[in-house]
């Protein structure tokens, strides 16, 4: 029997709630009173749309440094085993 977390329904369950909540908070933004102190904070969902493509522009970041940092496969001599003398 599969775990309950790796069962496809869990998981749409788990997404659907997850995207719920996120819009709920983006709305109850609207409820607040906001003291914007720069010119673009003051645009309604700000903090939402500011840490997605904070988040895209993290992703992008460490993508490009893996390029860099990337060895091949065979950069590393093989294993020996044990009695391999």
């Amino acid at each position: 029997m599969a775990h309950w977390l790796t069962r496809q329904s869990t998981i749409r369950r788990l997404w659907q709630v997850s995207l719920a909540l996120l819009a709920l908070l983006v709305l109850a933004g609207a409820l607040v009173e906001q003291h914007p102190h720069f010119g673009i904070d003051a645009v309604f969902a700000f903090p939402a749309w500011y840490g997605f493509g904070a988040c895209i522009v993290l992703i992008v970041i460490a993508k490009a440094i893996g390029l860099l940092l990337k060895r091949p496969d065979s950069y590393y001599p093989p294993e020996r085993e044990p009695g391999d003398d």
